[in-house]
């Protein structure tokens, strides 16, 4: 156990804002909720089919959905070679989850992490909230100078790193009665991946990974919600599309939602490949993710 008290500390910092973060970077493509079996025949419709598969968990489903079959392939590949996580490089933090979701499946993990949150974090309120306000600052200015976004994307971006900066600021992290419920919650749902080695994530393949990590997915959603007043499943349920415009195969869709107490709206890009519709900021990054060279290692 003792070297598992550094991944521990980190983790303790982590679970509460960077965990939102990560999820709604996902939830930026999010609509309303639409048949997942269903092929979309319009980009908004597009737009909700990944909103659906958000509000179930359903991280595999996203990702099938969210890019043209040959490149799912070919991350599948990528991902088996650990040379990418994606979508999860989609997320602040990605590298680390890995290693977070089997630290805290292991033997002992609930009483670990309660004794270094309640020696750095509890009743720390103004020094995490001062924390959720550095953290804004560096988002913000990373996706100001990140070549990665494109003007449309960057502005929605901005916008919900505000309002989840609002929310951080206000958030009972500090509070230890909460965390004395939060943190067995997540060490369960982690445990239940049965991804206990970081480098089990990437011998399940993109698919498989993603089908392990569900259930800590939905048990995350349901501490934030429950626990911390960020309900991103009442988030997606809010969001709104509707159609700007459309040239041949590329099209503009608008949506707003309601997180945490304030509307964000936002524009997404969408192109057009054989008949089906996709969010094309996250086809361009994915491409590059599919062609990386080796960077990620199996276990630390």
């Amino acid at each position: 156990m003792p070297r598992l008290q550094p991944t521990l500390r980190r983790t303790a910092g982590r679970l509460r804002i960077a965990a939102a973060a990560a999820l709604l970077g996902l939830a930026a493509c999010a609509g309303g909720g639409t048949d997942a079996d269903v092929a979309p025949r319009s980009p908004e419709a597009a737009v909700r089919r990944l909103a659906d598969d958000l509000r179930r968990g359903d991280l595999a489903a996203y990702a099938r959905h969210a890019v043209p079959p040959d490149l799912h392939a070919r991350l599948d590949a990528a991902w088996r070679e650990g040379r990418t996580l994606w979508p999860l490089t989609e997320l602040p933090l990605h590298a680390q989850l890995p290693s977070m979701v089997a630290t805290l499946a292991q033997p002992g993990a609930e009483k670990t992490l309660l004794a270094e949150y309640r020696r750095q974090f509890a009743g720390a309120h103004g020094e995490l909230r001062s924390a959720a306000t550095t953290l804004g600052l560096f988002a913000t200015r990373y996706v100001a100078a990140s070549e990665d976004y494109g003007p449309d994307e960057r502005a929605h971006a901005m916008r919900l790193i505000e309002a989840l900066t609002a929310w951080g600021q206000q958030a009972p992290l500090g509070d230890p009665a909460r965390a004395r419920e939060a943190i067995p919650q997540l060490v369960a749902g982690a445990r239940l991946t049965g991804l206990r080695d970081p480098a089990m994530l990437r011998q399940a393949g993109l698919e498989g990974g993603l089908h392990r990590l569900q259930p800590f997915v939905q048990r995350l959603k349901q501490v934030l919600a429950r626990h911390y007043a960020l309900d991103l499943d009442a988030a997606l349920d809010s969001l709104q599309t509707l159609p700007l415009d459309q040239h041949g195969d590329s099209a503009r869709v608008r949506v707003r939602y309601r997180l945490a107490g304030r509307v964000v709206e936002g524009t997404l890009r969408l192109e057009r490949r054989d008949g089906q519709w996709y969010p094309a900021d996250l086809v361009r990054r994915a491409q590059r993710e599919a062609e990386r060279t080796p960077t990620v290692t199996a276990s630390r």
